[in-house]
C-alpha cells in the first residue's frame, strides 16, 4: 500500500528520474528532474505522470537517447501501478512524498 505523504499534487508536476544511488531494499528511488541529482554515465529511467491517468516512460534506448513508451497509471488496491501499453505492469509505487517515489520497477523480458 503507497505511503501518502502529499496531496498527490506533486507527482503531476515533476519528471520523475531514477536516482539509483539512493536505492533501498524497498525499492527504486525516483526524484523530480529539478532537484540535485548526481552525474551518471548509466542513463537514468524517468517516469512521467498526468492527472487522468496518463503516463509515459522514458527508458534508455539502444544509443542511450530516450524512447517514449506510453503508459497508463491508476490506484489498485492502495497502490499506484503504472502499466505499459500492453498492459504489462512496469511500476509500482511504494511509498511517495512531494519530493520522492519508491518504486518496484519491472522491465520486459522479467529483469
Amino acid at each position: 500500500m503507497v505511503t501518502k505523504r502529499d496531496d498527490g499534487s506533486g507527482m503531476f508536476a515533476a519528471t520523475w528520474v531514477h536516482v539509483f544511488e539512493q536505492d533501498t531494499a524497498e525499492g527504486a528511488v525516483f526524484c523530480p528532474e529539478d532537484t540535485d541529482i548526481p552525474l551518471s554515465r548509466r542513463p537514468r529511467e524517468r517516469i512521467e505522470l498526468s492527472p487522468g491517468g496518463k503516463a509515459v516512460l522514458l527508458m534508455p534506448g539502444p544509443d542511450d537517447r530516450f524512447v517514449r513508451q506510453p503508459a497508463t497509471w491508476r490506484d489498485e488496491g492502495g497502490a499506484l501501478v503504472v502499466r505499459d501499453a500492453g498492459n504489462a505492469v512496469r511500476v509500482r509505487v511504494v511509498d511517495r512524498s512531494a519530493g520522492r517515489l519508491v518504486v518496484r520497477l519491472s522491465h520486459p523480458g522479467g529483469s
